[in-house]
């Protein structure tokens, strides 16, 4: 039987996964402990040998011949990034977009000329790439050569992706190459005002990954064993999302669709869809958004994010989703105990209800900032509106994954936290959605499979994505 194995070196678990190729179906699946700290094939082996154990309820594994071997990782943090553009509101956000769309957490963003401080700052940072951009094409171009060359005097010696003004892209180049920085060149985030050309930045930023990080990150053992690992966790998602909503010539997608994903540190949420205004009257107004969009917020987790989930949800939040109106439950103590024990399990209905009300606060802030909003101006011709990101009034579906919701009795009492409200109208959340689960943790792994296969990876999500 040929079998595709995806891994997904996790920052918690190391995940795997069988599919059948031949069945198109999901042989087997089995996690285990990321052992980072010591040699990553520790936790690897441990998990594969709970697969061998379940595929021998199927058929001897013996039967099995792995075809291919494909990983993606997010282990010891994932894909750290700093990103320095012109000003807030354009490139700098533009890069901060073609990051997160790359699977990078983005620890911060600078704009304007940098100074020494923030150098030294950037310098001594435990991040893993840089996206250096700035200007439209033709443009200012000062602004990026002097953080070129800032970049240059202090060694910067993590790998820097540049995506700005192509104007000066031979300059910074020369000037690379002189002092012996490791650059990657990629077409300008933002070649026109407000128009936004994230992919080129995104796949040189893939390849630092593949080229650089892993080795970093003492995953080379992984390496000789598997056929490569080919891109961030966050970005494997992406990918599923992507071939799942948009199909391909000879596989039909579902559409418009987001991707909650509710993790022990970050809560991620991907949005595909082009997020054009629905209702009349209203201008889309600054930098557009692109139609495959991931935001990362990393204040809102269920273990080591507990205590700053609770600072941004607030105790009334958490209270609300508890039903606790007379004030019985300790919150504070409750997610402080989580902060210090990352990796607890709840084992009892009281333990399983707090996290989901967490995971409900996590839901609603997470989706209040990722999708658009609605700013009120008044005309000489009456209200108008503008709408700042993208209108997912429309969405049809709604994926939850992340082990909260895989493992909850009621996974959709958590994704209803995430439509629309009436007492907030500029929030412009979908409204009527279908909530689907991966109840199978498939996502990453079906971005992996769609690389080479996504015909396949689409039929399977169809099929393994469970609507609630």
């Amino acid at each position: 039987m040929k079998c595709y194995l995806t891994i997904d070196f996790g920052s918690t678990y190391t995940k795997l996964t069988a599919i059948d190729i031949e069945n198109e179906s999901i042989l087997a699946t089995a996690k285990d402990i990321t052992t980072i700290e010591d040699d990553i094939m520790i936790g690897f082996n441990n998990a594969f040998e709970t697969l061998k154990k379940e595929i021998e309820k199927t058929i001897p594994f013996s039967e099995v011949e792995f075809t291919n071997k494909v990983a993606c990782s997010s282990a010891a943090g994932g894909l750290k990034m700093f990103a320095i553009g012109l000003v807030p509101e354009l490139t700098a956000e533009a890069a901060k977009k073609a990051a997160l769309g790359a699977g990078a957490r983005v620890m911060k963003t600078y704009s304007y000329e940098l100074n020494s401080k923030e150098m030294e700052e950037i310098k001594n940072a435990p991040v893993d790439i840089i996206l250096l951009a700035g200007g439209t094409d033709g443009g200012n171009k000062d602004c990026i050569l002097h953080n070129a060359k800032l970049i240059a005097k202090h060694k910067i010696e993590v790998p820097v992706v540049v995506a700005g003004n192509k104007a000066v892209a031979d300059d910074i180049e020369e000037i690379f190459k002189e002092a012996e920085i490791d650059y990657y060149m990629a077409d300008n985030v933002m070649p026109k005002i407000n128009k936004l050309n994230v992919e080129p930045a995104r796949e040189e930023i893939r390849k630092v990954f593949m080229n650089k990080i892993v080795e970093a990150k003492g995953m080379k053992n992984a390496e000789e064993f598997i056929s490569g690992i080919l891109m961030p966790t966050p970005a494997a998602v992406l990918k599923a999302a992507e071939v799942l909503a948009g199909g391909t010539d000879d596989e039909e997608g579902i559409g418009d669709l987001l991707v909650l994903d509710i993790g022990g540190a970050t809560t991620d949420v991907h949005s595909i869809a082009k997020g054009e205004p629905t209702k009349a009257g209203v201008l889309i107004k600054g930098l557009e958004d692109p139609y495959s969009k991931r935001t990362v917020e990393g204040d809102l987790g269920m273990r080591y994010s507990a205590i700053s989930l609770l600072e941004a949800a607030g105790s009334r939040k958490i209270r609300t989703y508890l039903n606790d109106t007379e004030k019985k439950w300790d919150v504070k103590g409750l997610c402080r105990y989580r902060h210090d024990n990352i990796r607890m399990v709840p084992r009892n209905d009281e333990e399983i209800f707090f996290d989901e009300a967490m995971a409900m606060a996590a839901t609603e802030i997470s989706m209040t900032r990722h999708c658009g909003i609605l700013e009120c101006v008044y005309t000489p011709m009456g209200t108008m509106f503008n709408q700042v990101g993208k209108d997912l009034l429309n969405t049809p579906f709604v994926i939850g994954t992340g082990g909260v919701i895989i493992h909850s009795k009621n996974p959709k009492r958590i994704l209803e936290a995430c439509k629309f409200n009436p007492q907030e109208p500029v929030h412009l959340k979908p409204e009527n959605p279908k909530f689907l689960v991966d109840k199978t943790y498939i996502l990453s792994s079906m971005g992996l499979l769609a690389q080479e296969l996504p015909n396949l990876a689409i039929r399977i999500m169809k099929k393994y994505l469970v609507e609630v």
